[in-house]
């Protein structure tokens, strides 16, 4: 113990003292540059990156436009399954039938239609060609049949519409 009090009394001590603090002043300057050039690369960076201006100010308004696209995906996404619901009344098969309805009228004038949506609901059309007259006849469909009692030809175009 009495070692130590000597050794603090000599000068070796204060010798050796003052060497670590001017050590320890070297190192708080190096510490100190490099820390502004970090500092100085790190502003120039986010000039760039902000294009000289206020980085904080574009973020907020690229979150801003990321909101907007998320909003409007979810409207189109339940127009979508608006859509969705919609197009299964819509027509989806068409089945066409051509025939003659007399004997004296040469070709296949004649005609059945059907116009099918996705559960086999609609109507069939049968137009009816002669010489002399023409008529057209339209029975409601649903699931692939009418209360109304359907021709040949209605049956047939309903079955071609279906498959």
């Amino acid at each position: 113990m009495q070692g130590i009090l000597n050794f603090i009394e000599s000068d070796y001590y204060m010798y050796i003292l003052s060497l670590v603090v001017v050590l320890l002043f070297i190192g708080f300057i190096s510490v100190l540059i490099i820390n502004t050039k970090i500092n100085n690369k790190y502003k120039k960076f986010m000039k760039k990156l902000g294009n000289g201006e206020n980085i904080q100010e574009d973020l907020q308004k690229f979150m801003d436009s990321v909101y907007n696209v998320q909003k409007q995906n979810i409207e189109i996404s339940n127009d979508c399954k608006i859509m969705k619901n919609d197009i299964s009344k819509c027509v989806q098969k068409i089945g066409l039938v051509r025939y003659s309805a007399f004997r004296d009228t040469g070709s296949d004038l004649s005609f059945a239609v059907a116009l099918l949506d996705e559960k086999n609901n609609g109507i069939v059309f049968n137009g009816i060609y002669s010489r002399e007259m023409s008529n057209i006849y339209a029975k409601p469909v649903e699931n692939g049949t009418s209360t109304y009692t359907l021709s040949e030809e209605e049956i047939q175009a309903i079955e071609k519409a279906k498959n």
